[in-house]
């Protein structure tokens, strides 16, 4: 026969693991959906940048560099805030080379 004890304290911590579980398990979802849309966002806002500069008719150096820092921070991938910055830099890039058209 097993002691009512260990069963009350066996039950106690499988409800305050499930609790941690339901309470971390949507963050831990969300923080993971914002990563991968972050990172969608950025490789749209790179290729933009890569199409500008396909398209340019001149070079421009610093726009050049911010895309290379920008397809460097996606290769490394990183979490939303690398994908956000990269995101940025490519933004940037495409802004360039539209101005200088």
């Amino acid at each position: 026969m097993s002691h009512p004890l260990l069963v009350w304290l066996v039950g106690g911590l499988l409800l305050v693991g499930a609790g941690f579980a339901t309470a971390l398990l949507p963050r831990w979802r969300a923080r993971e959906r914002e990563r991968r849309t972050a990172w969608s966002t950025a490789r749209a806002a790179i290729d933009s940048a890569a199409v500008s500069r396909d398209a340019a008719a001149t070079r421009v150096p610093q726009a050049e560099r911010l895309l290379t820092r920008a397809e460097s921070m996606a290769a490394g991938r990183g979490g939303a805030s690398a994908a956000r910055a990269a995101a940025q830099h490519a933004r940037e890039a495409d802004r360039l080379w539209r101005t200088h058209q």
